[in-house]
């Protein structure tokens, strides 16, 4: 029986789930988005959504228990600085799972977890919508030429034009 037995497993021992859980927060916390499977975002989600609280928190006590998780020092100044602010005004929720697919190699549902309201993000998106509408309009302006130079004889090539 499991009674009290709260948290996934993931098919590892403790000292290795605590590393890999570990990982992925910290890679969390300095990507803002990371790909995994849906368990392991599942499982790390409860603990990154814990560490952005105690940043959201922002004392001296609280800055020590996040550097003692997070692997990198770099992790717990973007934790503290740029993440806990934006969340002040929230009381939870601050990531989001997206399923994304199966991976190739052994059919693993993927899913990204993220950081909800991601600026980097926006801006991805903004540029890939731009990049997007620049090709487009090249697009259209070379068939409006095409079209502008009238149509082409059978017999005619581009080297004669």
């Amino acid at each position: 029986m499991r009674h009290r037995n709260y948290g996934r497993k993931l098919s590892r021992n403790t000292s290795h789930r605590r590393a890999l859980l570990r990982n992925l927060v910290t890679s969390l916390i300095l990507e803002e988005r990371i790909e995994t499977t849906v368990a392991k975002a599942k499982a790390a989600r409860d603990q990154a959504e814990h560490i952005i609280t105690l940043g959201k928190r922002g004392d001296l006590h609280a800055r020590r228990q996040a550097a003692s998780y997070l692997l990198a020092a770099a992790a717990v100044k973007k934790l503290f600085d740029d993440v806990a602010k934006r969340f002040e005004a929230r009381s939870g929720g601050y990531t989001r799972i997206v399923p994304v697919g199966w991976r190739k190699g052994d059919g693993a549902d993927t899913a990204v977890l993220e950081i909800v309201g991601n600026e980097v993000l926006q801006k991805r998106a903004e540029e890939r919508a731009r990049r997007s509408e620049r090709k487009r309009k090249a697009v259209e302006e070379a068939q409006a030429a095409q079209e502008k130079a009238g149509p082409r004889e059978e017999g005619e090539s581009d080297k004669e034009k």
